[in-house]
Parts: C-alpha cells; structure tokens; sequence
C-alpha cells in the first residue's frame, strides 16, 4: 500500500488536463517492438506470480484445518516444506521478473536518449538560441525515465494488479462465496477517496514540478560560471538569496500538503481495510461458531483480503499513472518530431578537395519565426501551445559578392549591420531565405554536411572550449591526430610556450568554456584547433576585437599562419588588421554600400573612412594620400 501512495505522489504534472494525440499508445509499444519477447516473458511471467501468490493461504488453511486437528506430523511437515519452496520459488522468479523489467527499462531509456541526443545535436543553431537549456534538460532526463516507465513499471503494474485482483478473487469465491461477497462490499470505500485525493494529489505535484523547474533553473544558472561570475560582480547575494528561499518555501509548503494528504489517504486506506477484515471475523467467526466454517478457511481468508485490497487500491491508481508516463513519452515525441530547418538534400554530394571559392549570388536573409525552428514549451515564458509571431524584417537585402581560392575578403560595418549572420551562411547555421551560396560553384544546401563541415572552419568571437584538457579541446577538430602535430599547430598558433610552462602541460584541464585561460590563451588555442582541422574557408568572427595588444599581436602572427593557401572571411572590428585584404566590403544595414580595398575605400570619402577616422585618428588629422595613388571606392 505504500508503494502505490508513492506512486500516486510522483505523476508529472503536465499530465493533469492533458489532452493527448491519437495514435501514441500504439506509438509507444511500436518503439518498445526490439522488446517483444522480454515483454511476452514478463507479462507471462507476472501471470504465473498471481497464481503461484494464492497457493500460500491455502497451505496455512491445511495446516489449520487438517494437520493440527489430525495432530499429522507428517503433514505439517511436508507443508511447512511446502511453504518454504513457495517462498524460495517467488523469490527465484521474482529475481527474472527484475532482471526482465530492468533489462527493457534501461534499454529503453538508454534508446530514448540516444535517440533525443543524436536528433537534438542535428538541429539549426536557432533551435537552441530560443531553447531554455534546463527545459531540454529535462526531456533526456527526466521525461526518457517517465516514458520508460509507461512500458516497464506502468504497462506490468497494471497486468499484476489486474492478474492479482482476478486470481485471488477467483480464489476466494472458490473457498467462500459469501464471504467473498461480502468483502465486495467495502470496495466503494478504497475507489471514492481513492478519486477525491489523487485530484488533489495531482495539482499539487503539478505546482510542486512548476516550483521545482523554477528554482532548478535559478540553480543553474548562477552556479554557471557566466552567471556566478555576474552575481559576485554585481554583488547581489542578499537579493539571488531572498529569490531563491522564496521559491524553496513553496516547494516546502507543497511538499508538506502533499504529504498530509497522502497520509489521509493512507487513513481512509487503512479504515476501509479494517472494516473488510472486520467484516469477514465476524461473519465468519459467526459460521465457525455454528459448524458451518472451517477457522483455516477464515485465516485464509484474511490473507486474500490483503491481496485483494491491495490490487484494488493500486487499480485505482493505474488511470493517473498511465495518463502521466504517456505525458513523458508525449514530451519526448515532441522533441523527436520536431523537423531541422537546416536538412540534407536527397542526392547531396561531397565535396572533393575543395579549392575554397565562395560565391554570395543576390542573397536575402530573415530569421525565421519562432515555431518553426523551436519548439514554444522549451522556450521560458512561452505557453506550450505557442503564438504566432510578427514576420521578421529582412536582415540582409541582395547581396552578391565572391572570394576567389586564397582570397583574404573582410567585412566591416557598424554593429547589427548583418555581418555575423553573412557569416553564419557559409556553413549553413542558417539557409538563406532569398538566392544562393555557392562554395566552388556548388550550391552549400547541395552539400552534404559533413562535407561542408569539413571544408569551412571558424574562430569566432567567444571561442568556446569544453570542460576538458588542452589536448581534448585541440583534438576534437581530428580525433585521430597525434602528439607531434598537435606541437606543430600550438606552435603555429604562439601558444605552446604557455602549454609547455603549464605543471600538466597538454593534460591541463581549462575549466567550463576555458575560464582558467585568458581570451587571448583562449584565442589562440581555437587557432590552433582551427589549424588542426585544415579547411579550405576560414572565418573570423571579430577574433581580435576584445583582446590586449600583446595579445592581438600574437594572434596576428597565429592568423598568419592560419590564412596562408586559404580562403577566408574575416569580420573585423579594429579596421588594423584588415589593411591587406584582396576586398573589403562595408556592410550597412543588410547591404554591401561600398566595396574595394583599404586605399581604395579610405579614398572614397564614405563610410569606411569615417569608420577608420574614428578608430585612429578620433576624426582629427588628415589622411595624407595622394588623389593620384587611391583609386576611387565602388559606392553602391
């Protein structure tokens, strides 16, 4: 009876009110089919258990009714044998039915997660600039188990409490139909409170979820380095505590009132049981006393009613149960369903060798609408149904430029001018809305991913490193590479006298996204990554723009090395480092307005110079450039 009170206080609480789609039982045992025949055994199994769970009553009635009266030791005996061998079979089985139920319940949860994670990593970079990360957290976790539950604890929990009520109903009548009517008779009293409280028992673990999710998200997002650093800057200790106590309290409060009301429960549970046995004792003890009932078969008796209380109680239950693993199995569905924006066309081809030829041809972009590249109950604040959004305004407007094999084009402009998101169209982060992106002539959305992937590398702004070595950080661009490059590519990036001075030298660990490593250290190991990789395209995402100038210098030297043989596109905010592209292009809302080289654009009087005048020399001083040496700037 306490196993089914625990089970009654842990439904999520999404399952209240929850209207369900058509279709997703059959969904469900469709994805446990690989667990067929485990299923058949254990439900075969789980029905052999309910027979062999009658047979124990009916030893202690023959020990009461035959061998003591008959003073049989013989009989005693054999049945007090018999008794032991009941017990020790039960148990033999029981240890198969967990390894069955065990087997097929990590094997699903190990399949939901496997198959959540390798969908979830395939989705476009939006998905997850929307995607509450603690909320998808959660689907891998907490909704896998609940799911998992609907085939193993759900689906055979219900098959023994309907085996059990049945055999031991069946039992009973055989032994004594009036007695066995009579229990009936209390039956209302375990199935009405059974309905009032689970009500409230399910919107209080509803609220309890809520409460949790929230103060949950509150944890892990000051306990992130990022927002623990925020806080101590801000110092607001008083205020991150009085917040997160709030929430604790109600999770306190709802935790106390659930409890209370499952201890009714358990009251009203106990209350009833006790007037059916009650019942029983003395309606039977009534026929004993007349010589119309054996005293073994009201012994017996007794202990059928707690098999048969005990399944009616838990039947009760199984709606609520089975409604909130199929909520968990819903809410994983969800996230499988749930198309990438950013797919691999059918015919798609590698690219071979690529030479690094980047052609823009008339490219409009927008980002898309929120539902169609997230999903509305991942995203904090946002009702589960989701809303309809504005159409977004067009970020980029027909831009059409190339880089040639070697070629060095930068981007320059004031910010929110589109320049990261040219960028985040080469490797197909997103697609374009309008036009087309071309790499040596192909069409990217005509590339397989990998092979794209392979061919375009990128050091953006905010490297990121994982929470590792140096040495697993540099080889994640080359799983297989060896020690002797790795020197050669730290080297390359003027970052392996600093590893070399490290006590763990390439096994040092830099902590979550690399915060024991300055941004420069920072910098250059993702050039180093970069050169590790050897595409035929790289990116720079403002790789210098927050950086010393003791840094900045090592990185230009590392960059160097980086570009030589490739194509790159470089977004630049210190107008310094890009005096040697083949091209500039000056980028102002969404559009190329002017374009040429660093002479030719500082001569054309337009934004590029007010640009370069501002940075350098605050607008004052002269440029002293001949009109004869400076071509005039391409304005358009």
């Amino acid at each position: 009876m306490g196993h089914e009170l625990w089970r009654l206080s842990q439904p999520h609480g999404d399952a209240v009110n929850v209207k369900l789609p058509k279709g997703l039982v059959k969904r469900v045992f469709v994805f446990a089919k690989p667990y067929r025949r485990r299923l058949i055994m254990l439900m075969t199994i789980i029905l052999g258990m309910s027979g062999l769970g009658v047979l124990n009553p009916l030893i202690v009635k023959l020990i009461i009714d035959d061998a003591l009266p008959n003073r049989d030791l013989g009989l005693l005996t054999l049945l007090s044998l018999a008794m032991v061998g009941l017990a020790g079979l039960i148990g033999l089985v029981a240890v198969v039915m967990r390894y069955l139920t065990s087997s097929i319940g990590e094997g699903l949860i190990y399949d939901l997660r496997v198959a959540l994670f390798n969908h979830v990593q395939r989705l476009p970079i939006a998905f997850f600039t929307r995607t509450q990360t603690g909320a998808l957290m959660s689907r891998l976790n907490t909704d896998v188990i609940g799911a998992q539950r609907a085939v193993t604890e759900t689906t055979s929990g219900t098959l023994s409490v309907a085996a059990d009520l049945i055999v031991t109903a069946a039992a009973m009548f055989a032994l004594e139909p009036r007695l066995t009517l009579v229990s009936l008779l209390v039956l209302p009293l375990f199935v009405l409170p059974t309905k009032q409280v689970a009500k409230k028992l399910q919107a209080l673990v509803q609220q309890r979820m809520e409460r949790d999710a929230s103060m949950n998200n509150q944890m892990t997002e000051r306990f992130h380095i990022g927002g623990a650093l925020l806080v101590k800057l801000f110092g607001n200790y008083a205020s991150e505590s009085k917040r997160f106590s709030g929430k604790a309290a109600d999770v306190r409060d709802i935790g106390v009132k659930t409890a209370m009301y499952g201890r009714i429960l358990y009251l009203t549970f106990t209350v009833a049981a006790a007037i059916g046995t009650a019942l029983v004792y003395w309606m039977g003890g009534r026929m004993v006393i007349r010589g119309t009932l054996e005293t073994g078969t009201i012994v017996a008796f007794s202990l059928y009613l707690a098999r048969l209380f005990g399944p009616i109680t838990g039947l009760s239950n199984i709606p609520v149960e089975i409604k909130t693993a199929l909520v968990s199995f819903n809410r994983v569905f969800e996230v499988l369903d749930f198309p990438s924006s950013i797919q691999q066309r059918m015919g798609a081809v590698d690219l071979v060798e690529p030479k690094g030829a980047v052609e823009f041809e008339d490219v409009w972009f927008r980002y898309p609408a929120g539902p169609t590249v997230s999903i509305p109950s991942l995203e904090e604040g946002r009702p589960d149904s989701g809303a309809e959004e504005e159409e977004n305004l067009w970020v980029l407007k027909g831009l059409s430029f190339k880089i040639e094999p070697g070629q060095m084009v930068a981007l320059v402009g004031p910010s929110g001018a589109g320049k990261s998101t040219i960028s985040s169209l080469v490797p197909r982060l997103y697609d374009t809305t309008e036009g087309e992106v071309r790499l040596d002539g192909i069409s990217v959305k005509d590339l397989t991913l990998q092979s794209l992937a392979d061919a375009v590398g990128t050091v953006p702004q905010d490297v990121h490193l994982f929470h590792d070595t140096i040495r697993a950080n540099l080889a994640y661009a080359r799983p297989e590479v060896t020690d002797e490059e790795i020197v050669e590519a730290t080297k390359a990036a003027q970052i392996h006298d600093l590893i070399e001075s490290l006590p763990d030298g390439l096994d040092t660990m830099v902590g979550e996204r690399g915060y024991r490593l300055s941004g420069g250290e920072k910098q250059r190991l993702a050039i180093a990554r970069l050169l590790l990789k050897d595409p035929a395209v790289v990116i720079l995402d403002e790789a210098t723009a927050h950086l010393d100038s003791e840094s900045e210098v090592l990185i230009q030297r590392a960059l160097g090395r980086v570009l030589e043989g490739r194509s790159s596109l470089v977004i630049a905010h210190r107008l310094s480092t890009i005096t040697s592209a083949d091209q500039i292009l000056v980028i102002n809302d969404g559009r190329i307005v002017e374009r040429g080289t660093h002479l030719q654009l500082l001569r054309g009087g337009g934004l590029y110079e007010d640009l370069y005048r501002t940075q350098f020399e605050g607008g004052q001083a002269s440029l002293k450039v001949s009109d004869e040496a400076l071509p005039r700037a391409v304005d358009l």
